[in-house]
């Protein structure tokens, strides 16, 4: 799996944004399991003040402590699931995104042991789950949110798994591993045709 990504993800250049946000970053787990790799997601605490009760990647804002983006991914992974750094193999970012709060997040792609035991942080995680790419490549999205942010409108999927809602930021940056890794043609600035 890591030589699949390295390879794929080497051609890829990911869209950065010269904005002055606040920063935050995310980690895209992709578990180890060449024949069926899966995508870990969490469903966020209804006791936070933010995100609550949603589907999100494991990750969160920058502290003036971090080095980096990446160190902030995975110091964030290991509060909230349990996953210590060492079991993460980074392999590249993918494109910046705006979260509705006004932050600006940077997502990156990691292989991760998939049988790694995880424990989420019963204060910000309620639970943890995988989702197998390949059932995101068929696109059997639930429906399309219709979402206009700056001068675009943006027409992202919304994927149900096994009663977990899969939607906005989170599925915006699927897509773009999706359509990176996998060349999926999932395009967000244009209505599905079917």
């Amino acid at each position: 799996m890591r030589e699949l990504l390295t390879e794929r993800l080497a051609r890829y250049v990911p869209d950065q944004l010269a904005l002055d946000y606040p920063e935050a970053s995310v980690l895209v787990p992709v578990t180890d399991n060449a024949g069926a790799p899966e995508i870990l997601l969490t469903l966020r605490s209804e006791n936070l003040s933010t995100h609550r009760g949603q589907v999100a990647f494991p990750g969160g804002k920058r502290d003036a402590s971090d080095p980096s983006l990446a160190h902030t991914a995975l110091r964030e992974t290991h509060e909230e699931i349990g996953l210590p750094p060492d079991q993460v193999h980074l392999i590249s970012p993918l494109s910046q995104v705006i979260s509705r709060y006004g932050i600006l997040v940077t997502p990156y792609v990691g292989v991760v042991p998939a049988d790694h035991p995880l424990t989420p942080n019963p204060h910000e995680i309620e639970s943890i789950f995988h989702v197998p790419v390949e059932f995101l490549l068929e696109d059997r999205r639930e429906h399309t949110d219709v979402l206009p942010f700056l001068d675009n409108t943006y027409y992202v999927p919304s994927y149900r798994w096994q009663g977990y809602r899969i939607w906005g930021l989170t599925a915006v940056v699927l897509v773009d591993f999706l359509n990176a890794v996998y060349d999926a043609r999932i395009n967000l600035l244009e209505p599905r045709q079917r």
